[in-house]
């Protein structure tokens, strides 16, 4: 082909994209109120993010401000509060990934094999619930069930003869409340993805499968599972980009001084250095190394999936 075919062939393909927009135009006419979102509200404030790299004044604004090039980040390394607050961080989500991802996948393939809808959207319902109460309310909740005076778990532990225990005030036990209560509060909600992914399988595989003689758990295993896999991954994918928020509302309104040693991650030392030491620069700082570490963990874990299971978000 010679150059004036290739420019001919070229804006031929061109016009095509265009006179396609046209016809779609009012698919993206739908679009503009979530690009302006995010143009708002997620790029827009990027703009903050040159306080890291600033001591800044909340007087003299952004522009104002002292610049000091890196040394919020020198002094975040060496400090040695942070690095027990990351460890904290990294130790809280790696016992969620865990001991929770997995429960929303057995949840959604469980319900699948349920054949009675009234007892099925039931469960549903009564799964689905606790996602929508507060923290505030959550860590009400359990503080009464886990109180040491008259708290239904330790009046179980006494009745077979042991000592009332502080969870919330145990460095040894306040992971295991933080990891359950986020468990029992977002598990039957995460699996409504995976439930939506059992339901485009096509369900002539599980017909063939019953005439071949499979069972439920057959079924499951073998066709449910394999067939969920690829939004498995992406959800995983996406799990490790957060690795690095912990559930800082959920602690927020949990922990306490007490229990910083264990219970203090880097969103609620951002909150207590941002607001409480009204120190912006470095809380910042802090904010910038949690985006940038959760990018490279996206990147990452989508490179890994690809080499080792030839799926990936891209």
């Amino acid at each position: 082909m010679n150059r004036k075919s290739k420019v001919t062939a070229t804006r031929i393909r061109s016009a095509s994209k265009w006179r396609l927009a046209w016809r779609n135009r009012d698919y993206y006419v739908l679009l503009i109120p979530g690009l302006l979102f995010l143009l708002l509200f997620k790029y827009t404030p990027l703009y903050g993010v040159l306080i890291a790299f600033q001591d800044f004044n909340i007087f003299e604004g952004i522009r104002g401000s002292e610049w000091v090039g890196l040394e919020q980040f020198h002094k975040l390394i060496q400090s040695d509060e942070f690095g027990r607050v990351f460890m904290n961080t990294l130790l809280i989500s790696v016992y969620k990934i865990v001991l929770l991802f997995p429960v929303p996948v057995f949840i959604a393939l469980v319900l699948n094999e349920v054949r009675l809808m009234f007892f099925k959207r039931t469960i549903q319902t009564i799964i689905y619930l606790p996602h929508f109460l507060s923290w505030v309310i959550i860590s009400g909740l359990f503080v009464t069930i886990l109180s040491t005076s008259g708290g239904l778990v330790n009046n179980i532990i006494q009745w077979f003869g042991g000592e009332p225990v502080s969870f919330f005030v145990s460095n040894d036990y306040f992971r295991s409340v933080v990891v359950f209560t986020a468990g029992w509060k977002e598990s039957g909600w995460n699996a409504i993805v995976f439930i939506a992914a059992i339901a485009g399988i096509d369900q002539e595989q599980y017909e063939a499968a019953s005439i071949d003689g499979a069972g439920r758990i057959r079924r499951m295993l073998h066709i449910s599972l394999p067939g969920i896999l690829p939004t498995v991954v992406l959800m995983f994918i996406l799990r490790l980009g957060s690795v690095l928020d912990a559930g800082t509302e959920q602690i927020l309104t949990m922990y306490n001084p007490v229990v910083y040693e264990t219970a203090d991650v880097i969103g609620t030392f951002v909150y207590r250095i941002g607001l409480g030491k009204m120190d912006y620069s470095f809380s910042t700082a802090v904010g910038l190394f949690n985006s940038v570490v959760g990018f490279i963990l996206i990147v990452s874990g989508n490179y890994i999936s690809r080499k080792l299971l030839k799926r990936g978000i891209w």
